[in-house]
């Protein structure tokens, strides 16, 4: 079973569509992030999480040939704008695929991608279905019963969900708060993967010094930031972190 951080890059990715790379260093691969998106595989099934932008890019660069199920985090555009790409799946299989969503993001994704949920003619049919995102969601691995359990956390105005694999590893890409009482779900994972947009404070995101109090307390084997902006740099934000904490970079690929 294998989790794959597909993504890692802010809302415009690095660099930015002008070119614009701020303080990373373009002969470094690792600075080269498209936005977030990440896929569980078990034996079972590929259950992707969010639709990025980039989704199209990910998918061929992973050899990624079939979708089982996509997770929704939140209904932001670098999470939902890649949905076109699932189309493909559809013309595979002629099956809807399942997408997951809370209300919000469920809304959202209706208005905005009407043609998508609903069949208009032969010749374009509705091609996903929209589901509930439930708190406990289960896949299969090998036989074993693997549970993914969906946590709602604040990000900036709007409500996010991260997920949680087999209380092993935890993902959670857009965050700007945990609340309190879901705390015990996050404490001495296998791995944690946390939103770090940059430096300094921000509204709807983690920085690196949140990122860092939290790892302390959460005490994870691991812990991998994501969602990083063109402020920061893969290798000098690797030199400043403690020896269980790295950055992110597309491709990542975590065992469970």
């Amino acid at each position: 079973m294998k989790f794959i951080i597909l993504g890692c890059g802010s809302s415009m990715g690095v660099p930015r569509p002008d070119g614009f790379f701020g303080n990373c260093d373009p002969s470094n691969k690792k600075n080269y992030r498209t936005r977030c998106s990440a896929i569980l595989r078990t034996s079972s099934e590929n259950i992707l999480f969010d639709t990025s932008p980039d989704l199209r890019q990910q998918l061929l660069r992973h050899k990624i040939r079939k979708i089982d199920k996509v997770f929704y985090s939140h209904m932001h555009g670098d999470q939902t704008h890649g949905i076109n790409d699932l189309r493909s799946f559809y013309l595979n299989t002629k099956k809807q695929l399942n997408v997951y969503a809370d209300k919000y993001t469920s809304k959202y994704l209706k208005s905005t991608f009407s043609y998508i949920f609903e069949s208009y003619s032969k010749e374009y049919p509705a091609t996903l279905r929209l589901n509930k995102l439930s708190k406990n969601i289960f896949t299969r691995n090998n036989n074993k019963k693997i549970g993914i359990q969906s946590i709602i956390v604040e990000h900036g105005k709007v409500k996010s969900n991260c997920f949680i694999i087999n209380k092993k590893l935890a993902y959670i890409s857009d965050v700007s708060k945990i609340y309190k009482k879901d705390y015990k779900y996050f404490k001495n994972l296998q791995c944690l993967i946390i939103d770090c947009l940059w430096y300094n404070f921000h509204p709807s995101h983690f920085n690196l010094e949140t990122s860092l109090a939290l790892i302390k307390r959460f005490k994870p084997k691991k812990a991998i930031l994501t969602n990083l902006s063109p402020v920061l740099d893969y290798k000098v934000l690797k030199k400043m972190l403690p020896k269980n904490v790295i950055p992110a970079h597309d491709g990542l690929t975590i065992n469970l």
